[in-house]
């Protein structure tokens, strides 16, 4: 089995998307699934709306 290693501006960019993702906290994440389950809006827009991939919501 073979190391793969990465180079320095793979780590930068991977700290980068580590460093700028969303971080919700409890209550933010329970306000969107409520929004969720009444139904006003599609799953398509409150994903838009909230900056969520739609496959992480599918899956959830």
């Amino acid at each position: 089995m073979r190391k793969t290693t990465k180079s320095p501006g793979e780590k930068i960019v991977k700290d980068i998307k580590r460093a700028t993702r969303k971080h919700y906290s409890s209550e933010e994440k329970i306000r969107i699934v409520l929004d969720g389950l009444r139904g006003e809006d599609s799953i398509a827009e409150l994903c838009r709306r909230e900056g969520i991939s739609q496959g992480i919501a599918a899956s959830i």
